[in-house]
């Protein structure tokens, strides 16, 4: 009547230690590996470069770039693919994804907005046009005479042109912030001013990508009317609407002294929603989770609460998750003829030129004195990883050459290296600290 009972099934130690019977389990097994390299591969590196007197964050960008096909992957393959096999990027990509998204809403919940000087967003936005179009100009006129030699043959010189002055225009948003954080410059003003103009450049670089998107996949300029239309109307709403909803958060930290639970959720939710609708919308999710940032309660005390709860693991944990997986796309072995070294050099040139001298002359322009001009113009220059996610895009899009892939990549390392060299070199020391508390200048007249 009754069927008899199954022997219940023994897993053995091996078999339940290598995964074998769980896939969620095997897969955290694989994962946990990879992100302890990255930290330590990060932690390393980041030393090293504070001790050549280069941004921590310059040393996580290498530790990527090392631990991909560049060294890592070329002096032992099979570990490397060991350690980074395919099924583990996507785990990587996403939280990467969330670190960025993340860090960008505690810089943006960092500014100060009391700090905010008549006229602020006005110089920063002609501080944002000066760093632009020089770089894109230069840009474009070197992508234009190198269409021969590097782009693909499905490629028109129009394009290809424009591709390259788009990523010579970026800015390096995040890379930016953690150099301004670690100084404690983030509220002064020549950080507050290099912020928000880089989030222009930013967000006007993406609206181009989705501009070139639309004409090299054949979507048509919609497409990318609708993106820009798009960004437009998230950054209004999120500025207006949200900002008005989230103030009893404000308030009730006040009651409380302190962050409850419930109020933790929303403060976590909203840049992870914000993220997400940028990233469906065309502009990527770094740009989303400044906004929210931007969005949060005005109160300090509160905004600084939040900061001291989330910087120490989205910093440590989270970041050098993204400078890792960015580093495992790129190889920095393409660059190997005379001629291509002669292109690079001209697309160097016109990228530091563009963004140094263009940012310098628009600060001094604007009542600043020439070392803090200077100063600028290097943090400005810095292009880091923005322009890494923004050229993987052209590549996986069939936009550019692995080529000239690699020459980007050479770009955004070299002009990074210089920021903070370039910068002391302008502003030292003993200039700097007294930086901090330099109100403004009226403009010159």
């Amino acid at each position: 009547m009754f069927a008899p009972t199954p022997a219940p099934v023994l897993v053995s130690t091996p078999a339940l230690a290598s995964g074998g019977t769980d896939p969620n389990l095997e897969l955290t097994l694989k994962v946990m590996p990879a992100l302890v390299v990255i930290l330590i591969a990060s932690a390393v590196c980041g030393r090293l470069a504070l001790m050549v007197v280069q941004p921590r964050v310059l040393g996580e960008m290498v530790a990527g770039v090392l631990l991909g096909p560049t060294l890592f992957g070329a002096l032992f393959p099979d570990a490397q693919r060991a350690v980074f096999p395919a099924e583990v990027r996507p785990i990587l990509y996403v939280l990467s994804t969330i670190g960025l998204t993340l860090y960008m809403f505690l810089v943006g919940a960092g500014l100060d907005h009391q700090a905010a000087r008549p006229g602020e967003a006005r110089r920063a936005m002609g501080l944002a046009v000066s760093g632009v179009v020089p770089s894109l100009l230069l840009g474009v006129t070197a992508g234009a005479l190198l269409w021969g030699t590097l782009s693909r043959p499905d490629v028109g010189r129009f394009q290809f042109a424009l591709f390259v002055g788009g990523a010579l225009s970026l800015t390096a948003f995040p890379m930016l912030a953690r150099i301004l954080y670690e100084r404690g410059l983030e509220n002064s003003p020549l950080g507050r001013l290099s912020l928000l103009a880089a989030s222009v450049d930013d967000a006007l670089a993406w609206c181009l990508l989705a501009v070139l998107s639309a004409l090299h996949l054949g979507s048509g300029m919609g497409d990318a009317w609708r993106t820009i239309g798009l960004s437009a109307l998230f950054a209004a709403v999120m500025l207006t609407v949200v900002t008005r909803l989230l103030r009893p958060l404000g308030e009730d930290f006040t009651r409380r002294g302190g962050i409850g639970a419930g109020a933790m959720y929303v403060v976590v939710l909203v840049p992870l929603v914000a993220g997400w609708l940028t990233d469906w919308i065309g502009v990527y999710s770094v740009f989303g989770g400044f906004v929210a940032g931007l969005a949060m309660p005005r109160d300090m005390a509160f905004r600084r609460a939040v900061h001291e709860r989330m910087m120490g693991t989205v910093s440590t944990l989270l970041l050098p998750v993204f400078f890792a997986f960015s580093g495992l796309n790129t190889d920095l072995g393409g660059i190997s003829s005379l001629t291509l070294l002669l292109a690079l050099l001209l697309i160097m040139a016109a990228g530091f030129g563009g963004k140094y001298f263009g940012c310098a002359l628009a600060m001094r322009s604007i009542g600043f004195g020439w070392r803090e001009s200077y100063a600028v113009g290097a943090l400005m220059n810095a292009r880091g990883l923005m322009i890494l996610i923004f050229i993987n895009i052209g590549l996986a899009q069939g936009m550019i050459s692995r080529e000239v892939f690699s020459m980007l990549v050479l770009v955004a390392v070299v002009t990074t290296a210089g920021t903070l060299p370039l910068y002391k070199l302008a502003l030292p020391d003993r200039l700097e600290a007294h930086e901090k508390n330099v109100p403004i200048p009226e403009p010159v007249q």
